[in-house]
Parts: structure tokens; sequence; C-alpha cells
């Protein structure tokens, strides 16, 4: 793994966001596992494609957080589920939950890039979005805007051995 390298104050804000986008898609990763194991057969396909698409977000993060000079952020051994997930409904909440935030670190990387890095990004975004949409069934006006998140749940982030998705 390359030596962390000193980046301009433009470089280090994008690097940060990488960072917390890459933090979100491990987390995603973690919970559908669990919407994968709770949701219905019906339904199975679709958790598998969101995890598929994290997996593969996850992945091209990592690169360009090496590109930067960077070691990627490492996935948590666990994380605290934002609420109980006993059945198929309450998997399908947590996917569609799981969307808006890895949404709302997608906007944040937005603000960070710009040119091709900014594009991708909002298509990432924009990807989230729509997968959120399929899980909820209705969209939102402006996708991964903090103001619109319900309770104002924050972004993942480290509790003591798990982290909070």
């Amino acid at each position: 793994m390359p030596a962390e390298k000193q980046h301009s104050p433009e470089h280090k804000a994008e690097l940060d966001a990488l960072q917390n986008t890459l933090a979100a898609e491990h987390a995603a990763l973690y919970g559908y596992g669990v919407v994968g194991a709770r949701v219905g057969h019906a339904r199975r396909k679709e958790a598998q494609d969101g995890y598929d698409a994290h997996r593969a977000s996850r992945d091209e993060l990592s690169r360009r957080v090496i590109a930067l000079g960077a070691r990627p952020k490492a996935a948590a051994a666990a994380y605290a589920l934002p609420f109980p997930v006993p059945d198929a409904a309450a998997a399908v909440r947590l996917a569609a939950e799981l969307e808006d935030r890895v949404a709302g670190a997608y906007a944040d990387l937005v603000r960070a890039t710009s040119g091709a890095r900014r594009r991708s990004a909002a298509g990432s975004l924009r990807a989230a979005a729509v997968r959120a949409v399929r899980w909820r069934g209705s969209g939102v006006a402006f996708p991964g805007l903090a103001e619109r998140t319900t309770a104002g749940s924050p972004s993942p982030t480290a509790t003591g051995s798990a982290d909070a998705l």
C-alpha cells in the first residue's frame, strides 16, 4: 500500500468525501446481508442486485482512494442497525434507509468533486435514489439531502466495536 501523500485542501476534501462514501458503502453491504436474509422470496433478487451494486461501488471507491495515494477505509466487523429487522416488511424499510444514507454520502461526494468525478458521484447518487424508490414505493424531491432524512439520521459512524448504519 502506498505511503499517505500530502494533499491540497481541495484534494483533502475529496479524499475525505471518498472515505466517508466508502464507509457508507461498507455499511450498506452489511445491511444488505440482513435485508437478503429477511426479505421475502419475491424481492430476494432485488436485494442481491442491490448488494452487487454496492459491492461494485465499494471496489471503485477503494480504487479511487488508492489512486489519491491513501489507504481505503476498512469495513467494520459489525454495524448497528437503525431498527430491529424481524421480518420482510422491516427488511424492505431497511433497504430504503440504506439507500437514503448512501445517497447522502454521494451528495457530499458530488459537492467535493468536479468534472468526470462529479458526474460519476452524481450517477451513483441517482442509482441509490432509484433503488430507494423501488424499495419504498415512492420518491423524495431531493434525494441525498440531510434535510429530508427521517429523524435526521447521520451517515454511518463508528460506535465502539460496531458502526451505526
